[in-house]
């Protein structure tokens, strides 16, 4: 399960704890993109305890489009540096 806190200030903090997999990716992608145009947006990983290979996918293209990555895991920053190598 995954639970998604907002949080804002001059940027948005979306924290996300617990288990991410395939079937959450929708749901974060929709809050991302709800958010406005131009603010940034922080994604705190530091209670990520369990991400499956679509879950990383989508982290690094959220990466790559400029949203930052807190506290990310060791384990998932590994597995994102792998998955931008096989492209």
């Amino acid at each position: 399960m995954l639970k998604i806190q907002r949080a804002t200030n001059n940027h948005v903090v979306l924290t996300l704890s617990g288990r991410m997999n395939a079937e959450n990716v929708p749901e974060l992608k929709a809050l991302i993109e709800s958010e406005v145009t131009g603010r940034r947006i922080v994604l705190e990983l530091s209670d990520l305890t369990l991400v499956d290979r679509d879950a990383v996918k989508f982290l690094e293209r959220c990466e790559t489009d400029s949203i930052e990555l807190e506290n990310c895991p060791a384990y998932i920053r590994e597995w994102i540096a792998r998955e931008r190598e096989g492209k």
